[in-house]
């Protein structure tokens, strides 16, 4: 058997041996040609399109831009009041952060103050209307919706009902009496 080598080195292959050898690691051997991308150095804060997303970068890291940002940033809670720079370790001053953005002692503290102004109660009056607000708009969608149902279901068996029926007295009879209930939640207004 002979010790003898059955394939040829290329040039760039003994370059390459020679600059390991030589502990030179940076140089090439072979040159290419092709698309090469360019770099654009961003720094913190910017904004930016890349491939049909927004990005920034927060923090050092590249962070893209979502449509729920606003929704975490809003649910996000903080380690500190924005107010007083006290840490958020009452029990109660987290329910109070998510509603009035300051914590439990900022709120009797903002609370107090507004009474001894006078306006307290148009300030309770005001929240009030405004759950209010909130209430009515989310029966009147759920109402809206159980009408505009699909009135056939599937059994657990696999049986389709169709529960259709001659309910149009019925319904009839409850849209009445919810719009009156409407109507009399409104003038609570």
């Amino acid at each position: 058997m002979s010790s003898a080598l059955k394939k040829e080195f290329k040039h760039s292959d003994v370059e390459r041996i020679r600059n390991l050898v030589k502990k030179d690691f940076s140089t090439k051997t072979k040159s290419q040609s092709g698309y090469k991308k360019s770099f654009v150095k961003y720094s913190e804060g910017d904004v930016w399109e890349e491939g049909d997303k927004q990005w920034t970068i927060k923090n050092g890291l590249k962070q893209n831009i979502t449509k729920l940002d606003a929704a975490k940033k809003a649910t996000q809670l903080p380690l500190t009041c924005p107010k007083c720079n006290k840490a958020l370790s009452h029990h109660l001053s987290k329910k109070v952060y998510k509603i009035n953005k300051m914590c439990f002692d900022c709120l009797i503290d903002y609370e107090a103050e507004l009474k001894k102004n006078g306006i307290y109660e148009e300030y309770i009056n005001h929240s009030r209307k405004g759950n209010l607000k909130f209430f009515i708009k989310e029966i009147e969608q759920q109402f809206n919706d159980a009408l505009s149902a699909d009135d056939t279901f599937v059994t657990e068996q696999g049986d389709i009902e169709d529960w259709k029926g001659s309910k149009s007295k019925e319904i009839a009879k409850y849209t009445e009496n919810f719009k009156e209930y409407i109507t009399y939640l409104k003038s609570k207004l």
